[in-house]
């Protein structure tokens, strides 16, 4: 046999992904905003990471909301530590998605809400967790 022929079918072209799975085009938008959450808290990390060493942060789709509910839905939350376990930091996926315009405005709510539960917990004021908060510059 000379060479193996792939059949196109219907002319349609070579079938299968476009890129490999490991590069960002293929990345999901739930990853997208896992990795954005991890970068932030990494950057606040850098500063206030002896404080932040025992505090837990996660990524959750939507916020336990009761039926009887009727206000806001929130986009984070502090959970105390209970049982040996530690104090977590949720952000809301699906509200703060809900909530901006576009990526970058997505970038700049998760750098807010990351900043204003961090000053929460530690007693402080946003802008002195982080002096780029609440600004439209990155």
């Amino acid at each position: 046999m000379a060479g193996v022929r792939r059949r196109d079918r219907h002319g349609r072209g070579l079938r299968g992904p476009l890129t490999p799975p490991r590069t960002p085009v293929s990345r999901t938008r739930a990853e997208r905003f896992d990795d954005l959450v991890r970068d932030e808290v990494r950057r606040l990390g850098r500063r206030w990471g002896r404080e932040l060493a025992q505090v837990e942060f996660t990524v959750e789709e939507v916020p336990p909301v009761e039926p009887w509910f009727d206000g806001p839905v929130p986009l984070g939350q502090t959970r105390p530590g209970t049982g040996g376990r530690p104090v977590r930091i949720v952000i809301f996926r699906r509200p703060v998605e809900a909530r901006a315009s576009g990526e970058r405005e997505t970038g700049r709510l998760v750098r807010d809400l990351l900043v204003e539960e961090v000053a929460d917990l530690l007693g402080l004021s946003p802008e002195s967790v982080d002096p780029s908060y609440d600004s439209p510059d990155d």
